[in-house]
Order: structure tokens, then sequence, then C-alpha cells
């Protein structure tokens, strides 16, 4: 459980942070920028809730959000040999969370018509905000393969970061009155 009794630590004045296993690392680090884009896309999602009334859909995105907050604590405790395995002391991504997030994508992608275009980020409002949520959610998984390019990443950390923004794409289709309501890209409209 977690407790948190002061804000304040006065710790990384130095520019540092602090790590699960308690190591200490730059702000600046590629892990750090990895960590800060999923709490991005994390806040970025509790804002396109707001905007959504079904509460299924609510419910997923609460969902992902909790699991955002457990990939956020895989990328912040390093694996130096490559051991990803969860326990009672390691908190880690497995890969039923990237496949539950397949279930919900073919839950929804049922539901809707193929695309014959590509979808503009628009339409309804929810929509328009998960759509804003998908663009910080690729952000995210860019600044997580930046750093599997210095430091070990658990794969299901890296599968589950690459399956939300197809998540967040269908979704907001799903939103858009299952796409009847899709703003289409009309290439070359404006020449």
């Amino acid at each position: 459980m977690v407790k948190l009794n002061k804000i304040y630590t006065r710790t990384g004045d130095d520019g540092t942070t602090g790590l699960v296993d308690g190591s200490r690392c730059p702000k600046h680090s590629a892990r750090i920028a990895a960590i800060g884009e999923v709490d991005l896309a994390n806040s970025v999602i509790g804002q396109a809730i707001c905007a959504i009334t079904d509460e299924a859909q609510r419910a997923v995105l609460t969902r992902v959000q909790n699991d955002l907050f457990d990939l956020g604590a895989d990328l912040a405790t390093p694996s130096g040999d490559g051991d990803f395995a969860p326990s009672e002391m390691v908190l880690r991504m497995v890969p039923d969370q990237a496949t539950w997030i397949e279930e919900q994508i073919d839950g929804f992608n049922h539901r809707l018509e193929p695309l014959t275009s590509f979808v503009l980020p628009g339409g309804s409002e929810a929509a328009a905000r998960v759509h804003v949520a998908r663009a910080t959610a690729r952000s995210a998984e860019r600044a997580v393969t930046a750093m599997a390019a210095e430091t070990p990443v658990n794969p299901a950390a890296a599968a589950y970061i690459n399956r939300l923004s197809d998540l967040l794409f269908v979704l907001a289709r799903v939103l858009n009155d299952d796409g009847r309501v899709d703003v289409k890209w009309v290439p070359g409209a404006n020449r």
C-alpha cells in the first residue's frame, strides 16, 4: 500500500529522482522521460473520461489509467539482468494486460464499418478528447522505445503501450456514433 505523508522531499533539487530500487537517475534521462510521457497520457485519458457518458466506456478507460500507473512503476524499476518477472516486491506489467486491451479493441471494433479513408481527429467532444489521448499515448510509446534503446524494458510493458493507441483510436470512432460522424481525410482537398 502506498502512503504519502509529505508531498515534497527536496531530494530532487539536485536534478535527480529516485527509482523503485532506491537508486537515483537524472530527471532528464530517457527513463524519466518515458515515465513522464506515460503520466501525461494517463492525465489526458482522465480528461477524456470527463466527456464520456457511457459507464462501460468510462470503466475501460479507468482500468487503462490504473494499468498506466502499473506501467510507470514498471518503468521506474530497473532490471539490469533483464528479469521482468513480477513478485510481491516488484510490480511488473504482464502479457495479460495487453491481451485485455486487444479484447477491448475487438469488442469495440466489431460495431464499426471498415475504414475507407483516414480519420481526422474530431467529431464529437468525447471523440476529440480520446484522439488527443491517442496521440499522447503514441508519444509515450516513442519515449518507451527511446528508453529501450538505452536500457532493458519489459516486453509486456512495450506491448501494452503499443496497443493502447489502437484502443483509443477505435474508441474514438465508437464515440463518433460508431464511426458515422467520423471526420474523413480528403487527400489534397485544399490544393
